[in-house]
Order: C-alpha cells, then sequence, then structure tokens
C-alpha cells in the first residue's frame, strides 16, 4: 500500500463480485433515480458503515441482537462460531437457530454487556468465512430504557 491519499483525493481500487449480485446493486441504484453511480452508491455505503463504527459506545454496558445467516456446510463453520460464543457467555443472554434450508442457518444472539466485549464479539463472527450476512443492533442502557422517568 502506498501513501494515505489527501482528503478529497479519490483512490480507484477493484471489486469482484458475483455478475447476479452487480445486476441487483445496478437495479437498486436505478431505483433511487438521482443519476447515482456505482461509485457514488459504494461511497455511500462505506460512509454508513464508518457512521456506524464511529458511533460504537465500547465504554457503555449495551443491549443488542446480533443476526447472522450462514451456511453451515462451510468447513467447520458451526463449530468455530460454537467455539467463539463459549467465550462471550456472559454476554449472550440468548440465542435463537433457525434451519432455513438445507444449507443455511439463521442465528439470532441477544447480548447484554459492556460496549467493547459486545462489539469484539459482532466482528469476530460476522467476520468468518461463510456468515453471509450479519448485523448488530445495540442500545444504551440505564435511564434511557427506563420508561417511567
Amino acid at each position: 500500500m502506498g501513501a494515505p491519499e489527501a482528503a478529497g483525493e479519490l483512490a480507484r481500487f477493484s471489486v469482484a463480485v458475483p455478475e447476479d449480485m452487480l445486476k441487483e446493486f445496478d437495479a437498486l441504484i436505478a431505483r433511487r433515480g438521482d443519476a447515482r453511480n456505482r461509485s457514488e452508491a459504494i461511497r455511500d455505503l462505506m460512509r454508513a458503515a464508518l457512521v456506524r463504527d464511529r458511533t460504537r459506545t465500547p465504554h457503555e454496558e449495551v443491549i443488542g441482537s446480533l443476526t447472522m445467516i450462514y451456511d453451515h456446510h462451510t468447513g467447520d463453520l458451526s463449530r468455530r462460531l460454537g467455539d467463539i460464543q463459549h467465550d462471550y457467555t456472559d454476554e449472550i443472554v440468548s440465542t435463537m437457530h433457525v434451519h432455513l434450508d438445507h444449507h443455511n442457518c439463521m442465528e439470532i444472539l441477544a447480548l447484554k454487556g459492556a460496549g467493547s466485549r459486545i462489539y469484539e464479539l459482532a466482528d469476530k463472527l460476522l467476520g468468518m468465512r461463510g456468515v453471509h450476512h450479519g448485523e448488530l443492533t445495540c442500545a444504551a442502557t440505564g435511564t434511557s430504557l427506563d420508561l417511567t422517568a
């Protein structure tokens, strides 16, 4: 990698995606109808991911849910997911496992704990090869959840 780009300077990179996914992405861009192009749409996705990352609250207690969709036939993915989850038993309140079809499963984890541990768990699980989709949704705990106040 070279030197970091100056603010505002554009950098080019290549992304390999399945052709059918690219067609669907192009259709999404077209539905937005504002003369957008792939580059701007990808920049929007990148900005959103960066904003989500900046709003993490590692030093706060959080509650949340982590949803993952994965192919359980990918290597020993099911075992590796379980191994990681066993390292976070204090943070995992409950899990639900759903068989979607012969290959795919959905797993939902209810989480509670220090933000740093919750985000660490999500990053480890969602970054695994074979996890097709995943999303962590978190909220702060404490007075923000006190509905009687």
